[in-house]
């Protein structure tokens, strides 16, 4: 009697736990589609997508490795180039070959498997330090550039005399060490990656986000722009006001010969030259050679500050825009993701998206050395010389470039004389 009124009492727990793991069953199975269509996005691509996204990571890895160890090979070892004016310019690329040595290669393998990340939740730390450390780095040094080559423009006398080697190392560490302040906030709990078997991610709080979008790219971002705009209103204005001091009007010069013809009307009448109007004369003369000779010298002087007003413009205007292109579209992303994600779903933006801006950041590390290098003659003539396996006497044929170039502005002044 007791076994046969238990049973009903048995099914009914049956059917519940029956029910319970049911439900459980499906909500596992939700959690782990959202899982995998909001955190690890897995793609899996055929063997021709994988060679052809392989091939084209690979190029731009390989290239960014090449021309910025060319810039760093040519400061270090050529002496003409080895001054403090471009400890920046190392800088910019020891930043930008960081990014390729240590960074890409990790990215174009976890691209290439779908974008799993398999090296680990430690190494993941680690990675997104070093990848948010040199691209810090590498954005804050073309800001700093912007800089010095406003004030070497507004100031040609004063700063190139501050612009020494412990002035511009302070600069260079000061950059460093702002840039490693941005990787740190994770490390020490303030703001946790996103940071599993699959995933790896850097941190979604909303209070760190805007900290290191701020720092890393909005700050200096706007100060480029002023700055450049500073140089070419300077440009602008040189350009306006630049005209041939040196030589007389047109009109001063008419006016003059009708003065001098009358005196020597006035003097052949009264025939009274002598050897003090002699000397008067040639008084005269000598100070219309001293006058025209000053200002000649100052014309040179004058062109000399356009031309450098106008080529640091169109540097730093083609700086500008290529980092703007190649870096705003991303940090707009990372800036909004937080905002337009789930709190479950920290990375709702399609990867292919996601990976696509990241490279496009990462092709302004390929850009800048040959930025540089196209507005700078010493660069360009290292850069063939290297390539072309012509080490030895780079330093003479440098000087004798620069003699050359000294001489043509001489013929040039005295054409023009």
């Amino acid at each position: 009697m007791i076994s046969e009124a238990l049973v009903p009492h048995l099914l009914k727990i049956v059917q519940e736990a029956a029910e319970a793991v049911s439900a459980t069953s499906q909500s596992s199975t939700l959690l782990m589609e959202n899982g995998t269509r909001c955190g690890e996005q897995i793609r899996n691509y055929d063997k021709v997508e994988k060679v052809f996204i392989g091939a084209i990571l690979t190029t731009l890895t390989l290239f960014t490795i090449c021309g910025n160890l060319l810039v760093v090979i040519s400061v270090c070892f050529v002496k003409k180039l080895r001054q403090p004016s471009n400890y920046l310019i190392v800088s910019l690329a020891v930043a930008d070959l960081s990014i390729a040595l240590a960074v890409m290669p990790f990215v174009s393998i976890t691209d290439l498997i779908g974008g799993q990340w398999v090296f680990g939740q430690v190494f993941c730390n680690v990675f997104i330090a070093m990848d948010v450390m040199c691209c810090t780095a590498s954005i804050m040094t073309l800001c700093v550039i912007s800089i010095d080559r406003y004030l070497g423009i507004t100031k040609p006398l004063t700063y190139p005399m501050r612009q020494n080697g412990c002035c511009m190392a302070k600069m260079v560490l000061s950059v460093w060490l702002l840039s490693a302040s941005i990787t740190l906030p994770p490390l020490f709990g303030w703001a946790q990656n996103v940071n599993d078997n699959k995933v790896c991610l850097i941190s979604q709080d909303f209070g760190y986000t805007i900290y290191s979008t701020s720092v890393a790219f909005y700050i200096p971002v706007s100060v480029m722009l002023i700055m450049y705009y500073r140089i070419y209103r300077a440009a602008k204005l040189s350009a306006a006001k630049h005209t041939i001091t040196g030589f007389p009007r047109v009109g001063e010069e008419e006016a003059r010969g009708e003065e001098e013809e009358a005196m020597e009307e006035q003097e052949e009448e009264e025939e009274s030259v002598d050897c003090v109007s002699a000397a008067l004369r040639l008084h005269r003369e000598v100070e219309e050679c001293t006058r025209f000779s000053r200002l000649m010298r100052s014309n040179r002087r004058n062109m000399s500050i356009f031309k450098r007003e106008q080529k640091a413009a169109a540097t730093l205007g083609i700086v500008v825009g290529a980092f703007s292109v190649c870096w705003m579209p991303f940090f707009l992303l990372s800036t909004a993701r937080p905002f337009i994600c789930r709190a479950d779903c920290p990375s709702c933006v399609p990867l292919w998206v996601e990976r696509t801006l990241l490279w496009l950041g990462y092709a302004n590390s390929l850009l800048n050395p040959f930025i540089y290098a196209f507005f700078n003659r010493d660069l360009r003539t290292t850069y063939s010389n290297l390539l072309r396996c012509r080490y030895r006497n780079i330093n003479r044929k440098l000087s004798a470039d620069g003699m050359h170039q000294a001489l043509k502005l001489v013929e040039k002044t005295h054409s023009v004389i």
